[in-house]
């Protein structure tokens, strides 16, 4: 029981439980996810959906599309609106395993509202036991048009043998043994975690997307100036106010740690805390913060959305909670050793596109 890791993933690749009409290439095995390949066709659509009980995508394609766009030569998937791509992998799920999907790390701090589709689908990102078939993704840029290609990874997928989420009381035990963070720990429903505005070097305490800028190319790595997309966001009094439908990138309090036997996913912590979101890209992997980042753990980087009211966010508040859950077995390989992990160690720090 428990979220599997890397080398069970290239079980079901093998045994063809997960298939793709391009071979799926090793390095999309995370140690408990895969990476998921965008198709070479996006729809525009006049509005985010869900399928339902008994329709399929291509139901719903019908009534709201507008036009089909051909990603081959690379596509620009501007702000504000809503898209629709096929994804390259497919399922065929036995009747004991189920799926959660989220975006990637780089996506959520581009501020791309990512979320996958299923046919037959009454939630976003859930793949239920049994699941045989096709999965879409659908995206909306919220602060940056961005372009985009055939095969580029923007959302990745955690199979679930069961249910083994830990407890509350799990959780204060595992701390015990493991230290998860590096503070007071704070439980309820997960490990709670809160945003850090008071910078141990200077007043710089996160960054503030612009609202006009050029399109970002997703295969840019290191190659965008900050200063062209972000206004930095500084705080002498630990407290800053949050605009209406701004989207922020801030950094919590907290240094978490991911044992090697357990995988994490943010949640949001209530609704009733703040008018204010902070969950666009929730897994972390096992090994975040462990030994390759000198056991001391790591800091999250949050992706911060404020709703209708401005709203004053104050340093140490509670803002969101990690959910612990039991791996089936330790991966292979953890995050940060011997692949391509961007963010361990990480502080406050933007997506790999920007110097």
């Amino acid at each position: 029981m428990g979220v599997l890791p890397s080398q069970s993933i290239s079980r079901l690749i093998a045994d063809k439980i997960i298939t793709a009409d391009i071979p799926i290439e090793p390095n999309q095995v995370q140690p408990a996810s895969l990476d998921l390949r965008l198709g070479k066709i996006a729809w525009r659509v006049r509005a985010s959906f869900l399928t339902g009980e008994g329709k399929n995508v291509k139901d719903l394609l019908d009534k709201f599309e507008m036009h089909q766009i051909d990603m081959r030569e690379g596509a620009v998937l501007e702000k504000g609106c809503v898209y629709l791509v096929p994804i390259e992998e497919k399922l065929s799920l036995p009747a004991n395993l189920s799926a959660v999907a989220n975006a990637k790390s780089s996506t959520g701090r581009l501020d791309l509202l990512t979320r996958i589709i299923t046919n037959k689908g009454t939630e976003f990102d859930r793949i239920p036991t049994g699941y045989k078939g096709q999965l879409f993704v659908e995206i909306c840029p919220r602060s940056f048009s961005v372009l985009v290609r055939p095969g580029m990874r923007l959302n990745q997928i955690r199979f679930r043998n069961g249910q083994s989420i830990l407890s509350d009381n799990e959780l204060i035990e595992l701390h015990t043994k493991e230290k998860l963070i590096d503070c007071e720990l704070k439980v309820d429903g997960g490990l709670g975690f809160s945003v850090d505005l008071k910078s141990a070097e200077g007043s710089l305490v996160g960054y503030q997307a612009k609202p006009h800028t050029g399109i970002i190319d997703l295969d840019n790595v290191n190659y965008y100036k900050r200063e062209d997309f972000w206004q930095e966001v500084h705080s002498s009094n630990g407290q800053i106010i949050l605009d209406p439908d701004a989207f922020y990138i801030l950094v919590s309090k907290e240094a978490v740690h991911i044992p090697p036997a357990f995988a994490a996913e943010m949640a949001p912590y209530l609704a009733m805390v703040g008018e204010f979101r902070v969950h666009y890209a929730g897994f972390f992997d096992p090994g975040f913060g462990h030994a390759s980042a000198g056991g001391l753990g790591s800091r999250g980087v949050l992706e911060v959305r404020c709703h209708e009211a401005p709203f004053a966010l104050e340093h140490g508040q509670v803002v969101g909670r990690l959910v612990y859950e039991k791996m089936e077995e330790v991966p292979k390989e953890l995050y940060g050793e011997n692949i391509n992990s961007n963010y361990q160690g990480q502080g406050l720090k933007l997506s790999k596109h920007f110097i």
